[in-house]
């Protein structure tokens, strides 16, 4: 599955859970990591895991394991890296203290 269809499947996995804030940053050329990074609030921890939980299920689903995850159980901050495309699945206080979009560059950040 390429980039952009990895991200597709990302925000409408999220939106199926009722996902806050869902902002895509494009850090090609920046990091060798990854190409986009997919940052979505979440109203509570146990909703950040659920919808954390729901990317890694539709991922799979569709023939793209995951290569890693970091966070479950009851953090406040979920990530899941799919290779091309990294999420961040957040609690609103988690994503204001660690401000990703200003430390990746707010300009590039698109919802």
């Amino acid at each position: 599955m390429d980039a952009a269809a990895l991200k597709k499947l990302v925000i409408n996995s999220l939106e199926d859970l009722k996902a806050q804030d869902i902002t895509v940053l494009d850090v090609t050329g920046r990091t060798s990591v990854t190409d986009a990074m997919i940052i979505a609030t979440g109203t509570s921890s146990r909703h950040a895991q659920a919808l954390a939980e729901n990317v890694s299920e539709k991922a799979k689903a569709a023939g793209e394991m995951p290569l890693g995850s970091e966070g479950r159980g009851d953090s406040d901050w979920v990530l899941i890296d799919l290779g091309d495309v990294v999420v961040h699945v957040m609690t609103a206080q988690s994503r204001e203290y660690y401000d990703l979009e200003t430390l990746w560059g707010e300009s590039e950040a698109t919802n």
